[in-house]
């Protein structure tokens, strides 16, 4: 929220929420329950230009600015080993802790993964499904499409249970700085409905 308020830009919101992260960490319950569950957060950033994934743990990150086909996070380390921008000390922290040994080539999502936080069994499935979808429908994406991804059931995207999806968004960014962006959120707590 606090991206698209400080920025114009996929690039300069990248920016606000990596400066927040690094000032102030992050943390927290991600649910109201008496549950200790917590995990580190990715973003999907795009404006009518470009686009970009941020993915966190703790107060190190890792960007990857998407270059083309399509791209989808689900409460995982997913950013491999194109890192376009990152912390500066990212490297130099798993190294310290052994989770790196400075030789093989530097993959984020497999190096910080290790890090003790409580991970989402069925997010391997979910992220593994959603790009599947996305691949079924790659060039021919609407927004209609994209409703009916997010509210797939059977494919864990939309998940019920003992953790539930809680609301969606799809957005429409038309390169063409005359046409509007279109914003679409779900009025429900259930993206089913």
């Amino acid at each position: 929220r606090l991206g698209l308020e400080r920025a114009d830009t996929a690039e300069k919101a990248l920016n606000v929420i990596v400066d927040l992260l690094e000032k102030y960490g992050q943390g927290g319950n991600c649910m109201e329950s008496n549950m200790a569950f917590t995990y580190h957060n990715s973003f999907l950033i795009a404006d009518r230009k470009e686009a970009w994934v941020l993915e966190t743990s703790g107060k190190y990150w890792a960007a990857e600015k998407v270059e083309g086909g399509v791209r989808n996070i689900s409460n995982q380390l997913s950013i491999t080993t194109k890192i376009d921008r990152a912390h500066p000390e990212l490297k130099q922290y798993a190294k310290s802790n052994g989770w790196w040994d400075g030789e093989k080539e530097f993959d984020f999502a497999a190096t910080y993964s290790f890090v003790n936080t409580a991970r989402m069994t069925t997010s391997g499935g979910r992220y593994c499904e959603g790009y599947k979808l996305l691949n079924k429908h790659k060039g021919s994406i609407t927004s209609e499409i994209m409703m009916g991804i997010l509210r797939d059931k059977e494919s864990g995207i939309n998940m019920e249970g003992e953790f539930m999806t809680t609301g969606s968004m799809v957005s429409v960014l038309p390169q063409q700085p005359n046409l509007p962006c279109i914003h679409y959120f779900t009025a429900t707590p259930d993206p089913a409905r």
